[in-house]
């Protein structure tokens, strides 16, 4: 829409709002890890995505402070699902190569939740 500015808005299982305006990854874990994520934008389907289990965000809030916030496990992946998404990625695009996403139907036979080790 032509303005410079970027905002990601997260939501926690605990009922948490994070918000992160202008976020770029700035540093990441050598650790990943690989559980399903869904989107709204393939709502009828589910992929296994690999992602860093902890990162560096610099971001402002709302205030307009500079900040550097880490995440972890989770929250690391919510959080780079939804900056990537700032950036034109969707995470079928970060799926590993021959890796299908499922449908719905079949990822909820699974019964998985995000484990961590």
């Amino acid at each position: 829409i032509g303005i410079g500015r970027a905002a990601a808005v997260i939501r926690t299982p605990e009922g948490e709002t994070v918000t992160l305006l202008n976020p770029r990854i700035s540093d990441e874990s050598a650790e990943t890890d690989e559980q399903y994520e869904g989107c709204l934008s393939f709502f009828d389907v589910r992929g296994m995505v690999p992602r860093r289990l902890a990162i560096e965000v610099e971001h402002q809030d709302i205030d307009g402070t500079a900040r550097i916030t880490a995440f972890e496990r989770g929250m690391a992946r919510m959080v780079c699902h939804e900056v990537d998404h700032l950036f034109g990625v969707l995470y079928r695009k970060r799926m590993r190569a021959g890796v299908e996403p499922i449908p719905v139907a079949k990822y909820r036979g699974t019964g998985q939740q995000w484990t961590y080790r």
